[in-house]
C-alpha cells in the first residue's frame, strides 16, 4: 500500500482550524451578549443584533480573534490556490482556466483580509467590498475547479472528486443567493444561518483537495548560478513534474 503525501493534511487542517476559529468568534460574541444566538428567535426590539459572522467579529475581544482567523485563513488559502495551480499546470488543456482560478481565489483571499481587518461598524464600505469579493470570487473558484477536476482527471479520480465538488459548488451558490434574498426581505436570523452554512460548505470544498494532494509532494529546489535560482517541484507517486 502506497503512502499518502503529508500535503494531503494541509487542506483538511486549513478547513478544520478556520471553521473552529470562526465558531470561537461566535461563542465569544454570544457569551459577551453581542449577538443573538443562532438557535434563538430574533426580536427587533431587543438590543442584540442577529448573528452574522461580521457582526460576531465586530467588537473586541471577538474582533481580535476574528482578524487573526481571517488573516491566517487568507494566507493559507492563497498557498492552497498556488499549490493547486502548480498541480494542474502541466495537465490543464486550457491554461487560462487554471490562471483564472488562481486569480479568483487570490482576490477572494484578499477580500477575506478586508473582512477581517475592517470591521463592519468602523469601515462598512471596505468591509462590504471584501464580503462581495470573498463570496463572489470564492464561488467562481469552486465552479471552475469542479469543471477542471473532471477535465484533468488526475489519477483517474476526476469523477470521485468532481461530483462532490459540483454538489458543494451548488450548495455554496444556493446559500449565497438565498442569503442575499433573505437579507433583502430583512429575515435576518434565516440570513445569518444561511451565511454560516455558506462558509462551512466553502471550507468543506477546500478540504476536498486532500484527495489529489495525497499523491503529490511539493518542494522548493535551489540550484547554483548556472541554472534558474529557484523553482518549485511537484512530485507525484509515479512521476516528477518540474513546475
Amino acid at each position: 500500500m502506497r503512502k499518502c503525501s503529508p500535503w494531503m493534511f494541509l487542506p483538511v487542517m486549513f478547513s478544520f482550524f478556520t471553521a473552529a476559529g470562526l465558531w470561537v468568534v461566535y461563542f465569544i460574541a454570544v457569551e459577551g451578549e453581542k449577538i443573538t444566538p443562532l438557535s434563538a428567535e430574533y426580536n427587533r426590539s431587543e438590543s442584540k443584533p442577529p448573528p452574522y459572522i461580521s457582526i460576531a467579529g465586530n467588537a473586541p475581544p471577538a474582533s481580535c480573534v476574528f482578524s487573526q482567523v481571517m488573516n491566517m485563513a487568507a494566507f493559507v488559502g492563497f498557498v492552497l490556490g498556488v499549490l493547486r495551480y502548480l498541480q494542474l499546470k502541466p495537465r490543464a488543456h486550457k491554461p487560462w482556466l487554471n490562471i483564472s482560478s488562481l486569480g479568483a481565489l487570490s482576490l477572494a483571499c484578499f477580500g477575506m483580509t478586508l473582512v477581517g481587518n475592517f470591521q463592519l461598524s468602523s469601515v462598512e464600505e471596505v468591509h462590504n467590498i471584501g464580503t462581495f469579493m470573498t463570496f463572489g470570487l470564492g464561488t467562481l473558484f469552486c465552479w471552475v475547479q469542479s469543471f477542471m477536476t473532471l477535465k484533468v482527471n488526475l489519477r483517474n479520480e476526476g469523477r470521485r472528486a468532481g461530483i462532490p465538488r459540483f454538489l458543494l459548488s451548488g450548495a455554496v451558490t444556493s446559500c449565497m443567493l438565498l442569503y442575499f434574498a433573505l437579507m433583502a426581505q430583512r429575515l435576518h436570523m434565516h440570513a445569518a444561518r444561511t451565511q454560516w452554512a455558506l462558509v462551512m460548505f466553502f471550507l468543506m470544498y477546500l478540504a476536498t483537495f486532500a484527495i489529489e494532494f495525497r499523491h503529490f509532494h511539493f518542494k522548493i529546489v535551489c540550484s547554483d548560478e548556472q541554472d534558474p535560482p529557484l523553482s518549485l517541484s511537484g512530485v507525484s507517486e509515479y512521476q516528477s513534474d518540474q513546475l
